[in-house]
């Protein structure tokens, strides 16, 4: 891999960013042409993400708590073990192609970031980063340092997103002026199940012997450590996570990102029940409305997402009695299209006989099908085909910057105008340094860039 051709990569990145992206062929693939990969993050993701490149050389693995890792170290004996990446990058860095990055939000964009200034291909779990200022600083170092990146959103290999995509633009939805999707479930943590109201913040404990405290906290404010946060409830904190939205807009608001055009929001609204005065735990229920302005002959665009409770109501014309659980509409002034909250299924929302003359003469497939739920494949296949993947980060930054917007909505309420050009809140300079986090002594990356 220290042959890959820049020439090649520069030719495939620029046809991608005038939106004819290149997908790779994984048939390509040769099984002699093996990657030696450095994973970060060892458990959880990053386990089902390393388990799927089986072909590839897994040379070093890092991660701060030894109760998570020990699977992986066990599995792959022959990779050199470390704690801290930026030591592995150290000793390592001539021995690495890639890196696969599967730790909580907060510390994905140091990681990515030190690989990146490598020169290393980096796949990154989702959401992608932390704050709106690191979505466009690794937007511009996947591309200054001329590298293969990849967010983890397994929805965007989907046949499903396709299908929705490929229906909108053969016209079959009309113009879309609504996007609704709803999670009754909030579930932003993990199997800890803090309370907010029982100890707030969290009381300081005694950090577990396995667990490098320092090391976890990466680049955020220092804090005490408290179990509730490692391994699981981190998300609910945003400090470490940015919630539920945060997590899950990555699958359930692709879809129309992609299919739409949608880029940046000019604005952002939340409304929000039991919020936490200090803001630094995610609220219980919430609305979140962003609106997006035209885009050449696409109609400007309003999209909501219910949190916690609620869901649009039905329509007449959709031919239902009532809408799933959770999911996710476009509503086109011809027809409305619904997924679940992955847009693995799409399905027009019509009377069920007029839903299958449909299906016996869909519209053509015009885009290519890369196999159910392979992003790290999709990402190994365009490494070696020096191509880009599907959500590599010209995309997925984006997508992640638009849900951030969304988020500093839900998190300290009220409306924001978003100057997308000067990535400022109009009129609420409070909120700059949530926009552009400060980072701790010795984890300051991308300045320069």
């Amino acid at each position: 891999m220290k042959n890959l051709s820049r020439r090649s990569f520069f030719k495939t990145t620029s046809l991608s960013m005038a939106g004819a992206l290149v997908i790779p062929n994984l048939l390509r693939c040769s099984p002699n042409n093996r990657l030696n990969i450095a994973v970060i993050g060892v458990g959880g993701r990053g386990q089902a993400s390393w388990t799927q490149v089986p072909r590839e050389s897994i040379v070093a693995m890092c991660d701060v708590d030894d109760r998570q890792s020990a699977r992986g170290f066990k599995a792959c004996p022959n990779a050199k073990r470390y704690k801290d990446f930026r030591v592995m990058f150290d000793e390592m860095g001539r021995d690495i192609d890639a890196v696969i990055i599967a730790t909580p939000d907060h510390t994905h964009f140091a990681a990515a970031m030190a690989a990146m200034e490598l020169g290393k291909h980096v796949f990154v779990e989702k959401p992608l980063c932390h704050n709106i200022w690191q979505s466009r600083t690794l937007k511009k170092a996947a591309k200054y340092y001329r590298v293969v990146s990849q967010m983890g959103n397994q929805g965007h290999t989907t046949n499903g997103i396709r299908l929705v995509k490929e229906w909108y633009d053969a016209g079959i939805l009309g113009q879309v002026r609504e996007v609704y999707a709803w999670q009754p479930s909030l579930n932003c943590g993990g199997p800890n199940g803090f309370v907010p109201s029982t100890t707030f913040p969290p009381e300081a404990q005694e950090v577990p012997k396995e667990l490098d405290w320092n090391l976890w906290q990466g680049q955020a404010t220092e804090r005490p450590y408290n179990k509730v946060y490692v391994p699981g409830d981190w998300r609910g904190f945003y400090y470490y996570g940015n919630g539920k939205l945060g997590d899950w807009c990555c699958h359930t608001l692709d879809a129309p990102f992609w299919a739409l055009d949608l880029g940046t929001p000019v604005a952002a609204e939340a409304e929000r029940w039991n919020p936490v005065p200090d803001h630094t735990f995610v609220s219980e229920e919430s609305v979140v409305t962003w609106n997006f302005g035209a885009r050449g002959d696409k109609a400007p665009v309003t999209m909501k997402w219910y949190e916690g409770f609620g869901k649009p109501e039905v329509r007449p014309e959709w031919g239902i009695n009532e809408l799933p659980v959770e999911g996710m509409i476009m509503i086109g002034d011809k027809k409305t299209i619904i997924t679940g909250m992955r847009p693995n299924n799409a399905r027009l929302l019509v009377p069920k006989d007029e839903w299958t003359e449909f299906m016996k003469n869909p519209p053509e497939k015009t885009i290519p099908r890369i196999g159910e739920e392979k992003p790290v494949q999709e990402w190994i296949a365009a490494i070696k085909n020096h191509t880009l993947p599907g959500s590599n980060f010209d995309y997925s930054a984006s997508l992640v910057e638009m849900a951030q917007v969304g988020i500093l909505a839900q998190r300290f309420g009220g409306k924001i105008e978003y100057d997308a050009k000067n990535m400022k809140a109009t009129g609420r300079p409070e909120l700059d340094e949530y926009i552009k986090e400060p980072a701790r002594k010795g984890w300051s990356y991308g300045e320069k860039l």
